[in-house]
C-alpha cells in the first residue's frame, strides 16, 4: 500500500510540474514578436505617395523583422477609414497604421464626429518621414519672393488666390495658415486633386499653392511655376538656395508629417521594437536615398517624442481650422 501511495504521489508530483513549467514557459513563448505575417494598413489609393513611402519602408522591414509586411490599403474619409480600421484590431502589434496628418492632428476639428477615440485609440510608433511642401507662384504672377508675395497681397487685397487638393487637404491647411500668419486677404479654392490645382495655376486661372515638392517638381524645372519657398521648418537639403517661409514668417511649418503608429494599448516591448527597425530602415543609404529623390524628409524619432509631436501639431491645426471655418465635405 506504501509502494502504491508513493507511486501515486510521483505521478501527480510530476503532472504538478509539467503543468507549472507549462504555465510558467507558455507567454513567454506567446509573447515572441513577430511570429506571423505584419498588416501596414494604407489610408489612401496604390499608387499614391503615402502607398510609394509604404512600400518603400515595408520591405527592408521585413527583412528586419523576419516577418512579411503586407500592405493594406483603404482609402476613404482623409485617412479616418483607415484609422478606424487600426484602433478597432487586436492590440497585439499585427496591425500597423502608415498614419498622415489626417486621423490624429486634423480630422478630429475638420469633422463632427470621428469613429474613434484620437486621443487613445492609436498609439505612435515613430516618426517616418516629413513632406517637402513648397509655395509656388505662377509665372506672370510679378513677385520672385516670398517678402515680394506679401508686398503683392497686401496692395492687392481680396485679389490673389491659392489652390488646393480639396478641403481639409494639407494645402489647403496650409494656404489658410500661410493666410492667418501673414495677415493678407487672399481666397481659397479647393480641386478634386493636385493635377487639376496644377492645371489651373499653370493657366493663371488661380495665384499660388503650397503643396508636395513632387507634384510640382516639374512645372518648376520647365519654368511653368515660380518656386519662391519652402513650408519645411528651415531650408532643405536638396534646395539649399530656396527660401524657407519660416525665415520671412517665424515658426512656419506647413509640410505635412507622417509616421507609424498601433492600437492603443500594444504593448510597449512591441512598440520599442518596432520603434528601433523602423529608425534603423530609415537610415538604410537605400531608402534614405529614395526618400530624397522623391521629395521626402526621412526622419525617425521615439515613440514619446512622436507624441509631443502630436499635441504641438494638433493645437496648431485646431486654431487654423477654428479661424478659416474648414469643415470636411
Amino acid at each position: 500500500m506504501a509502494k502504491i501511495n508513493s507511486m501515486i504521489f510521483k505521478h501527480v508530483w510530476l503532472a504538478f510540474t509539467f503543468l507549472f513549467l507549462g504555465g510558467f514557459f507558455w507567454p513567454v513563448n506567446a509573447q515572441v514578436y513577430p511570429s506571423h505575417a505584419i498588416k501596414l494598413v494604407v489610408p489612401f489609393a496604390p499608387g499614391g505617395g503615402a502607398d510609394i513611402v509604404s512600400r518603400t519602408l515595408a520591405q527592408p522591414l521585413s527583412v528586419l523583422l523576419g516577418q512579411p509586411i503586407v500592405i493594406d490599403n483603404k482609402p476613404g474619409g482623409g485617412g479616418t477609414l483607415a484609422a478606424d480600421y487600426v484602433a478597432k484590431s487586436i492590440p497585439d502589434g499585427y496591425t500597423l497604421l502608415y498614419t498622415t496628418p489626417g486621423p490624429q492632428m486634423t480630422n478630429p476639428f475638420l469633422m463632427e464626429k470621428l469613429p474613434y477615440n484620437y486621443l487613445t485609440d492609436l498609439t505612435p510608433v515613430s516618426q517616418v518621414v516629413q513632406g517637402a511642401s513648397v509655395l509656388v507662384v505662377g509665372k506672370n504672377i510679378p513677385v520672385n519672393t516670398i517678402e515680394e508675395l506679401l508686398a503683392y497681397a497686401r496692395k492687392n487685397p481680396g485679389v490673389l488666390s491659392f489652390a488646393s487638393s480639396g478641403v481639409g487637404s494639407s494645402s489647403h491647411l496650409a494656404g489658410e495658415l500661410f493666410k492667418y500668419r501673414a495677415g493678407i486677404d487672399i481666397f481659397h479654392v479647393p480641386y478634386r486633386g493636385t493635377s487639376l490645382a496644377l492645371q489651373d495655376l499653370i493657366s493663371g486661372n488661380v495665384t499660388m499653392a503650397i503643396d508636395a515638392w513632387a507634384a510640382y517638381k516639374g512645372s518648376i524645372e520647365s519654368g511653368s511655376l515660380k518656386l519662391l519657398g519652402v513650408a519645411t521648418a528651415g531650408r532643405l537639403n536638396a534646395l539649399p538656395n530656396v527660401q524657407a517661409i519660416s525665415e520671412v514668417l517665424p515658426g512656419f511649418q506647413a509640410s505635412p508629417l507622417t509616421y507609424i503608429s498601433v492600437r492603443g494599448g500594444t504593448s510597449r516591448e512591441i512598440i520599442i521594437l518596432l520603434n528601433k527597425n523602423i529608425n534603423l530602415v530609415l537610415q538604410m543609404p537605400s531608402v534614405k536615398n529614395k526618400l530624397i529623390a522623391d521629395g521626402l524628409v526621412p526622419q525617425g524619432n521615439q515613440p514619446n517624442e512622436m507624441s509631443e509631436i502630436i499635441k504641438i501639431e494638433a493645437q496648431k491645426w485646431q486654431h487654423v481650422i477654428q479661424v478659416s471655418g474648414a469643415k470636411a465635405q
